[in-house]
């Protein structure tokens, strides 16, 4: 008998007025580059993950579940130079392509990739990170096995206290409320929602420790900081997490009784 094996996307690449696209099995953008500045996100919704800053300042361990075209890896190996980042992606050809075409650096002290499962990377890791990104799609349809209760579960495990773990999410997906109940009962309900304004997607931020409200007055002054240091708008993150989360005048809601 022949041994089964699961087809991979096809990977295709395009470049549109000096940005380079990476597609994964189909037409949807899964990562995208400015030829001219290969190290800055160039899709809002990248930028948008960077928010989890607000939250979680000093990050030192994260892991990175689907490498896409790299661009978060890129980022935080250039900007937050404190973090050793672990970006495990299932596709070889992703892999290749991210290294050729997209800039990703070569593995070094702070920077790793490698082939692997990364829901059964999360399952073997017992508070081995304190930041963790899920982004796994396929030509605009979420990875079921990256979607799961028990990966949530296993993401709650696998973060040290205080943690994040950052997802990505079509805001016009039908099952996007039950997704974010699913992480909602893996966290104990700690999660903050933040809408990509031109992307449509939503980006979910599940907090492990912390406390249980933030000041918008801290917030804000935190998000100056940011924004100067890094060049991302964090004034406007602030600002819409009033859209989808509890909150009062005064405080961001996180733990709600």
């Amino acid at each position: 008998m022949r041994a089964r094996h699961s087809r991979r996307p096809a990977i295709t690449v395009s470049e549109e007025r000096g940005v380079r696209m990476l597609h994964l099995g189909g037409e949807h953008i899964q990562s995208a580059m400015r030829i001219s500045d290969p190290y800055a996100l160039e899709l809002d919704y990248t930028r948008c993950m960077m928010a989890f800053l607000l939250f979680h300042p000093q990050p030192r361990e994260c892991l990175m579940i689907g490498l896409g075209g790299g661009s978060i890896a890129k980022f935080i190996h250039r900007n937050l130079r404190a973090v050793r980042t672990r970006a495990v992606e299932l596709n070889p050809a992703v892999v290749t392509a991210a290294h050729s075409l997209f800039n990703v650096p070569g593995d070094d002290a702070r920077l790793s990739v490698e082939l692997g499962d990364g829901a059964l990377v999360v399952r073997a890791l017992s508070g081995g990170c304190d930041l963790l990104f899920a982004d796994g799609f396929e030509d605009g349809t979420q990875v079921d096995a990256l979607t799961s209760e028990d990966f949530y579960s296993d993401a709650w495990d696998a973060l040290a206290e205080p943690g994040v773990l950052v997802t990505n999410f079509f805001g016009a997906d039908r099952k996007l409320d039950f997704y974010l109940r699913r992480v909602e009962a893996a966290f104990a309900g700690r999660v903050v929602c933040l809408e990509a304004r031109t992307d449509g997607n939503v980006i979910a931020f599940a907090l492990k420790g912390g406390p249980d409200e933030f000041s918008w007055d801290d917030l804000r002054e935190r998000a100056a900081r940011l924004q100067e240091r890094y060049g991302l708008p964090f004034n406007r993150y602030v600002a819409s997490l009033r859209r989808m989360n509890p909150h009062t005048a005064s405080h961001l809601l996180v733990a709600v009784q």
